[in-house]
């Protein structure tokens, strides 16, 4: 590529602007698997479901629960009706590894060290912000 992507973040921020109706942006993870090795979510039709509740985040219709990576559904905020899905598997979807996100963003801080000065300071400060709130949560169980 020859557009560097120092150049490329800072665009991307340059677009948050008063007034700027940004697109919200959502990641799921349809394979996460349980001890067991099988998968906790059953997936296909039932991926709806969590889109369901993206549309009505989106909309401002419906709740989420804050954590240090960012939004993610409570337990009662997807629509489970007629699902077979048992708590644990539920509370394992739901939870977030703050250990396993601490080292994500300590590899991400590496990763946009590596574009050096043409970083944008904002990038820098939002991925170090995280990784503080991650140890702070990370601290409390300890």
């Amino acid at each position: 590529c020859g557009y560097n992507f120092g150049d490329y973040f800072a665009h991307w921020l340059s677009l948050d602007k008063a007034g700027a109706n940004l697109p919200k942006i959502f990641h799921v993870n349809w394979f996460r698997k349980g001890s067991d090795g099988k998968f906790l979510w059953p997936g296909f039709g039932d991926n709806l479901r969590v889109l369901e509740w993206i549309i009505r985040r989106c909309e401002g219709k419906a709740a989420a629960v804050d954590t240090p990576i960012g939004h993610v559904p409570g337990k009662a905020d997807v629509n489970l009706d007629g699902l077979n899905l048992n708590d644990y598997a539920l509370t394992q979807l739901l939870h977030i590894d703050e250990s396993g996100w601490s080292r994500e963003f300590e590899a991400i801080s590496d990763y946009l060290e590596e574009y050096g000065p043409r970083t944008p300071a904002a990038l820098k400060a939002e991925a170090k912000r995280i990784a503080n709130l991650l140890n702070a949560v990370e601290e409390k169980v300890a």
